[in-house]
């Protein structure tokens, strides 16, 4: 049930059970922002991010906003349904291999990537509409290699890979991935460029993380044809991945075949039509939910994920939540999650064992990375009633098998 909070005269409208104080601090410095547009949006699994909440929706008509779209630009994910019955996936030791095959086709992890990278006509398109214009800071040769090596490739973090049973009785193939380093290096890069405009122009700010670029200006246009840029590597980066997900299923169960795919992107910037104007919606870590519109909700490992339509809530600038949302940080995880509970809650998952985390235990002992473990998470079910005004249930998933990144 969505919840109007009044915190003085600041708009801020939260479908939030309960909000964290350091993220509903970061809506309030938000709601105070001189660009904002009407009100912020926070979606119900919502926690505190770089100036702005994971799970938050604002809308400008003066300006873009680097830290509002975040450092993953074009984080997103992809889901294909397969027409193999859920009954005859349910072979673990089939499952163990698939999840290899896939492994052995796709980069997975923080800094892993090809040995030799791939060709995509985006980078000449990009090239070609700088036109006249220098090549931005965050962009040099290496930094072009590296994208070229991370094409294709997962990540780290909380991105993964799964096999999933639908609730309509077949099978689902679903990926978590963004752009990479190439987003990272472009949010950093505006971020820096919009604080020292900001300073410039002598403002006063709550927080200096929502530095923002006057739509008027060669900075804005740059960081939108940049962000541009990452958003359509992000997709071509989910697509490539998914084309090796849907050949290594293939290879396990060659009879199946491909009824339906979904590539939406949960960090993005887009000029879209609200209560009678245009603005820019910013949406960090929240999907696009216009009515009738196909979304991905994931929950955690371990937990449910859900394959959505929009019901175009206005109040919400027609976007809803991204996924179950975190309630410890990574290392409060490490440190205070118990092994047995997160071994019972992926006790039905083919994955691989917990690895070893930098944070060390009693006797100087890594402990196991928990951080992205079921328990770190809020509760998936708890955030879909949360959002019955935004979006509608369609397929129900559960996770067979998980490679995280």
């Amino acid at each position: 049930m969505k919840k109007l909070e009044s915190h003085g005269r600041l708009p801020i409208l939260s479908w939030c059970k309960d909000l964290e104080e350091g993220a509903l601090n970061q809506a309030i410095n938000l709601a105070k922002h001189p660009a904002l547009f009407r009100h912020v949006a926070i979606m119900p699994d919502a926690h505190q991010g770089f100036g702005m909440p994971i799970g938050g929706v604002i809308a400008s008509k003066e300006a873009v906003i680097p830290n509002a779209v975040g450092v993953d630009i074009g984080c997103g994910m992809g889901a294909v349904r397969t027409d193999l019955p859920v009954d005859m996936a349910t072979d673990k030791e089939k499952l163990r291999r698939l999840v290899l095959d896939i492994k052995s086709r796709v980069p997975v992890g923080e800094g892993c990537s090809r040995s030799k990278g791939l060709s995509w006509p985006g980078f000449d398109e990009w090239l070609g509409s700088l036109g006249s214009s220098p090549l931005p800071a965050w962009y040099n040769k290496d930094s072009h290699e590296l994208d070229r090596m991370n094409l294709g490739t997962l990540g780290g973090g909380n991105h993964f890979i799964e096999i999933q049973a639908g609730s309509d009785g077949f099978v689902w193939l679903m990926l978590h991935s963004g752009s990479r380093n190439l987003g990272y290096r472009i949010a950093n890069s505006y971020h820096k460029i919009a604080l020292a405009l900001d300073k410039s122009r002598g403002l006063p700010f709550p927080d200096p993380e929502l530095a923002w670029l006057p739509l008027a200006s060669s900075e804005a246009e740059a960081y939108l044809r940049d962000m541009e840029h990452a958003l359509s590597y992000a997709r071509e980066n989910r697509r490539i991945m998914m084309e090796h997900l849907k050949a290594a299923f293939s290879n396990a169960f060659p009879a199946s075949d491909f009824t339906e795919e979904i590539n939406i992107h949960h960090n993005y910037a887009a000029m879209e039509s609200h209560f009678g104007r245009n603005v820019w919606v910013h949406r960090k870590g929240a999907v696009s939910a216009r009515l009738g519109q196909k979304g991905i909700i994931p929950g955690s490992m371990g937990t449910s994920s859900y394959i959505v339509e929009g019901l175009g809530e206005a109040n919400s600038f027609e976007s809803s939540s991204h996924g179950a949302g975190r309630r410890m940080g990574r290392n409060d995880a490490i440190r205070n999650l118990r092994q047995a509970d997160c071994d019972r809650a992926m006790a039905s998952v083919v994955r691989e064992d917990w690895k070893p985390s930098r944070i060390k235990g009693a006797g100087g002992k890594k402990l196991p990375d928990f951080s992205e473990a079921p328990g770190a998470y809020k509760d998936i079910d708890l955030v879909m009633e949360a959002q019955k005004d935004l979006t509608k249930i369609i397929v129900k998933l559960k996770p067979l098998a998980v490679l995280k990144g």
